[in-house]
């Protein structure tokens, strides 16, 4: 089996120029530079001898025509606004990589990854059966506003049948992505395999108080919805320690203030949070520590909190027979520099997993940077991890 590193790289740097911002790439969801990526990643396809077909949400497939097993590979083409050259693209072009190869593989650009659209993930969690036509209808674009439908049309996808995952035809679906982290960097590894893919819990934190004017209203009549935000904020910063995990993170999104005025004492406050981990009992105890800490505030401030749910991702472990293929495969081709991993990201393979065994390879990020136009990885490490995921993938096809 050969790789052509180069052309992979010539691949990743054709990629680069469609909606090319600074060092970056521009390229929302269903734009004119995402639909032109998916136009060219169709023409390669066909090139390396795959049946290519673009559906109604915007996947690409490339279909191996030859016997299996098979497996999957791919990831998304779309960009965050203003962002990196590599995160998804990578995980595509290394698809396309393996392809070439001549490995039996279906090379996937799954649409949507980075939720332009409502919740996101639209394509890989159109081919698993779960993105229903309701949801299609009432999803928006959550920059300017336009209906998903409006924007399928206009990309030319309206009335296309949706593709969907036929998982007895892959023993299982591989992602190569940059780390979007440190810790390879900071280890001196140049391989990750990653272990799980975290699970994700996002709420929604409402705070009634009442508006009145700053100077006015005396400290001790005040209800502040603001200040109670920020106790409970506070709360969250003090005890998750006690209850997290190794990796476990927690986020403070966004913040508003109504009416968001320097003299006016607000009247509401609503902030989303949101917290990750890889074990689904560390997650469970977050959130009780989470709904006792809003309970206590309730007990305690004149302004009381609702605590929503807005959405629940479970953790994705990764296949164990995989994650050996692409162990063994690093170890031979690079001795002691990859190591074992989760991802604090969440990727298209999350969903996948509910159907398929999936693993996914990280290679490092300069400075831990990704969604934002000076994300980079050296070229050395990008043509090393395209190595070894084509040797892991070969030794688990054969295994």
């Amino acid at each position: 089996m050969f790789i052509d590193t180069d052309r992979f790289l010539q691949d990743l740097d054709t990629l680069r120029r469609i909606g090319a911002y600074r060092t970056g790439v521009h390229r929302p969801t269903y734009s004119p530079g995402d639909m032109e990526s998916r136009r060219w990643l169709m023409r390669q396809m066909a090139e390396v001898g795959l049946e290519p077909v673009i559906d109604g949400i915007g996947n690409v497939l490339g279909r191996h025509k030859g016997e299996g097993p098979h497996i999957l590979a791919g990831s998304h083409l779309e960009t965050q606004n203003h962002a990196g050259w590599l995160d998804g693209a990578l995980g595509v072009i290394s698809a396309l990589a393996l392809a070439r190869a001549g490995l039996p593989v279906d090379v996937c650009a799954y649409a949507d990854e980075e939720a332009h659209f409502g919740s996101g993930f639209l394509g890989s969690r159109s081919l698993i059966g779960a993105l229903p036509e309701q949801e299609i209808d009432e999803s928006r674009n959550r920059f300017d506003g336009t209906p998903l439908r409006d924007a399928l049309a206009a990309a030319g996808l309206a009335g296309l049948p949706r593709l969907s995952l036929d998982a007895t035809r892959y023993k299982g679906a591989f992602e190569m992505h940059i780390e979007q982290g440190t810790q390879l960097e900071n280890a001196g590894m140049r391989i990750g395999v990653v272990t799980g893919i975290v699970g994700v819990r996002q709420w929604l934190m409402s705070f009634e108080g009442k508006q009145d004017h700053t100077g006015g209203t005396t400290m001790a009549e005040r209800r502040d919805a603001g200040v109670a935000a920020m106790r409970v904020l506070h709360a969250i910063d003090t005890e998750f320690p006690r209850v997290c995990g190794e990796r476990t993170t927690w986020t403070t999104g966004r913040i508003v203030l109504d009416p968001n005025a320097p003299h006016v004492i607000p009247a509401r406050a609503e902030v989303t949070f949101q917290f990750r981990d890889v074990d689904t009992a560390v997650m469970d105890r977050l959130e009780a520590c989470l709904r006792a800490i809003v309970q206590e505030s309730n007990r305690r401030d004149r302004c009381p909190a609702t605590l929503t749910q807005l959405s629940r991702a479970e953790p994705a472990p990764c296949d164990p027979a995989m994650q050996s293929a692409l162990a063994s495969a690093a170890q031979d081709i690079v001795p002691g520099c990859a190591q074992a991993m989760p991802s604090g990201a969440i990727h298209d393979s999350q969903h996948l997993a509910r159907k398929l065994p999936v693993a996914m390879l990280f290679v490092p990020s300069k400075g831990g940077i990704s969604h934002h136009w000076t994300e980079d990885t050296d070229r050395d490490d990008l043509a090393l991890g395209m190595k070894v995921l084509a040797e892991g993938a070969r030794r688990f096809l054969e295994g």
